[in-house]
C-alpha cells in the first residue's frame, strides 16, 4: 500500500490550467523525484498535498484512506511536512524560533516552552554541523544569515515536523556542494526510517544521486514514472519534451553564433552588455539588435531577473559595460535609465507595478511625467496621452478616475505595461511579465510586443514559461548558475534543446 497517492488531481485558475491530471504514488521508505519544465504543475501538485491549494477534482490518499487537506495547519495532523521553494521564514525571529515555528512547544498549553524549543533547535542544527558556516547559531536572527544558511533553516524546520511524508520543493537551490551532500545523507537516514519523500529538483545529477523513482509532469499531466536504475537523463528529458519533438530534435549543437537581426555588431545594437557581473550573476554579455526579441531562458532563479533589474538600476552592486544605442549607460538608479529610454516591466505588479488605491490615470502616467519633466498635471491632456497605449493592450476599465484596484489582475498588469508605451522607449526589459494574468491577456501582450519589435524597439524577455520564450523570442540565452551556458537561435529553438541545455547544465 502506498504511503501517499494522488489520483486524477486537477487545478485551474480561471482559464489557466495549472494541473490537468496529476497522478503520483509515494511508498514508505522512498525518495521519489518529481521533475518537469517551468510551469508544468509540479509545485501546484505539492501545494495540493500540503493543503495550501484546494484541488478542483481528484483524490488524495494517505495509507489508502482518502483525505481532505483543509489547509496548511491540517498537514501536521496528517503527518505531512513541506519545504516551499519560496522560503517562509520569520526574518526577525531567531533560528531556534523558526525551526519550531509551525509547532511551538508549550508549557501548560499556553506559554512557549523555551527549553524544549532550544533542544529541538540544537538537535537539528547538529545535523548540519561543519557545513552551516560562520555566524550560524540558534540565537541568530534569520535576517543576519546568508541565503544558503536561511535555506538550511527552512530545511531544519521541515525536518523538525517529524512527518511521515516530507515534500522538498527545490531545497538545494542555494546550498553549496558540502551542504547538499549532508542534506542527502539526512534524507537517506529518513528513508531508512520509513519516511516517504517527494523531492523536486531541476538538477539531474541530484535526482540520479538521491531518488529511487522519478515521475515526470508535462503540461500539467503526469506522463510517466520510472525506477532510477531503469532510466537515464536523456530518457527523462525526452519524456519531459514528448516523443514527437524528441524524435525530431536533431539540430547540430549551437556554437553561440548569431544570425538574422542579431548579426549586427554591438555598435549597431540598441542594447549591448559586456562583462556584466553582480549579485546572482557573472560575466554576462549579449547584444540586442533593433527589432529583436532576445529571450532569457533556463531554470527559474538562475540570474535572469537579477540581470534585468541590474541593467535597469534597481539592483545595486553590478559592474561591467552597458551601452544603450551605442552610448555608455551607468545604471545608478531607475531614474537615470528611464531618462535614457530604458523600460522595465515586472511580473510582480504588487511589488514593482501598481500604485495601490490610486486612480488608473495616476498609475498609467508616472513615467510620462518623469521622462518629460512635467511639473503640473493636466488631466485631460494626460488622458489623451494614455488612451492609445491602454487601447493597444485592449485594457478594460470604466474610467480613468477609478482606482486601479477595481481592475482584474490582468488589466492591472496592462496598466503597468501601458505606462511605458506613452513615450516609446529604446529598449524594454520584460521580467516574467505574464505572471498571474489570463491567456487572453497574454495573447494581447505578446501581439503588442511583436508590434513594438517591428517598430525597431529592442526587447529582452525573461519568462518562467518555456512555451512563451519558444513562441516569441528570436534567440534564447540559457542561464544556469548565474551564467549564460548556451545560445539557441534559428531552428535550434526547440523545447527539446531548451530543456537539454538547462537540465544537463544543471
Amino acid at each position: 500500500m502506498a504511503k501517499l497517492e494522488l489520483r486524477g488531481v486537477g487545478k485551474a485558475y480561471g482559464a489557466t490550467v495549472a494541473l490537468r491530471q496529476g497522478d503520483l504514488e509515494i511508498e514508505a521508505g522512498e525518495v521519489h523525484a518529481l521533475i518537469g519544465a517551468n510551469g508544468s504543475g509540479k509545485s501546484t501538485l505539492c501545494k495540493i498535498v500540503a493543503g495550501s491549494v484546494r484541488p478542483d477534482r481528484g483524490e488524495v490518499l494517505i495509507d489508502g484512506r482518502a483525505v481532505t487537506v483543509r489547509g496548511p495547519e491540517a498537514t501536521g495532523a496528517l503527518g505531512i511536512g513541506i519545504f516551499y521553494q519560496e522560503l517562509s521564514l520569520a526574518r526577525h525571529r531567531t533560528v531556534a524560533e523558526n525551526i519550531s515555528l509551525p509547532r511551538l512547544p508549550r508549557k501548560g498549553g499556553i506559554f512557549v516552552d523555551r527549553a524544549a524549543m532550544a533542544a529541538i533547535a540544537d538537535r537539528h542544527i547538529a545535523l548540519f554541523a561543519g557545513v552551516a558556516g560562520a555566524g550560524f547559531g540558534a540565537d541568530v536572527p534569520v535576517e543576519r544569515l546568508r541565503p544558503d544558511q536561511a535555506q538550511l533553516v527552512e530545511i531544519m524546520k521541515t525536518l523538525a515536523s517529524e512527518a511521515a511524508i516530507l515534500i522538498f520543493d527545490e531545497p538545494t537551490s542555494a546550498l553549496d556542494r558540502a551542504q547538499a551532500e549532508r542534506f542527502f545523507e539526512i534524507l537517506r537516514e529518513r528513508k531508512r526510517a520509513g519516511v516517504g519523500i517527494i523531492f523536486i529538483s531541476h538538477r539531474m545529477d541530484e535526482i540520479f544521486a538521491i531518488a529511487d523513482r522519478v515521475t515526470v509532469i508535462r503540461d500539467g499531466e503526469t506522463v510517466g514514472t520510472a525506477r532510477i536504475e531503469d532510466t537515464d537523463p536523456t530518457a527523462v528529458i525526452n519524456l519531459m519534451v514528448g516523443r514527437h519533438e524528441a524524435a525530431s530534435a536533431d539540430a547540430p549543437p549551437d556554437t553561440g553564433g548569431e544570425d538574422g537581426r542579431a548579426s549586427q555588431s554591438a555598435a549597431q545594437a540598441v542594447l549591448a552588455v559586456r562583462g556584466f557581473s553582480g549579485p546572482g550573476f557573472r560575466d554576462i554579455g549579449f547584444a540586442v539588435a533593433p527589432g529583436e526579441i532576445l529571450g532569457f531562458g533556463g531554470l527559474h532563479g538562475q540570474g535572469q531577473s537579477a540581470v534585468l533589474r541590474a541593467i535597469f538600476g534597481a539592483l545595486p552592486g553590478a559592474s561591467g559595460e552597458i551601452r544603450l544605442n551605442g552610448d555608455a549607460l551607468q545604471p545608478t538608479g531607475p531614474r537615470a535609465t528611464i531618462a535614457r529610454g530604458c523600460a522595465y516591466i515586472s511580473g510582480d505588479r504588487s511589488r514593482d507595478g501598481v500604485i495601490h488605491e490610486r486612480p488608473i490615470l495616476e498609475n498609467v502616467t508616472p513615467i510620462h511625467f518623469l521622462r518629460n519633466r512635467l511639473g503640473l498635471a493636466h488631466p485631460a491632456r494626460l488622458r489623451d496621452k494614455a488612451a492609445p497605449a491602454l487601447e493597444a493592450l485592449k485594457t478594460k476599465f470604466a474610467g480613468f478616475g477609478h482606482p486601479v484596484s477595481s481592475l482584474s489582475g490582468g488589466n492591472q498588469q496592462k496598466v503597468v505595461i501601458a505606462r511605458w508605451l506613452i513615450d516609446r522607449p529604446a529598449v524594454i526589459l520584460l521580467d516574467d511579465p505574464t505572471k498571474g494574468i489570463d491567456l487572453s491577456a497574454k495573447a494581447d501582450l505578446f501581439a503588442l510586443i511583436r508590434d513594438l519589435a517591428d517598430e525597431g524597439i529592442g526587447i529582452v524577455l525573461y519568462s518562467s514559461e518555456d512555451a512563451e520564450l519558444l513562441a516569441n523570442a528570436d534567440r534564447i540565452l540559457v542561464f544556469n548558475g548565474g551564467r549564460v551556458t548556451r545560445v539557441l537561435s534559428g531552428a535550434e529553438r526547440t523545447r527539446h534543446n531548451l530543456y537539454r541545455a538547462a537540465y544537463e547544465a544543471a
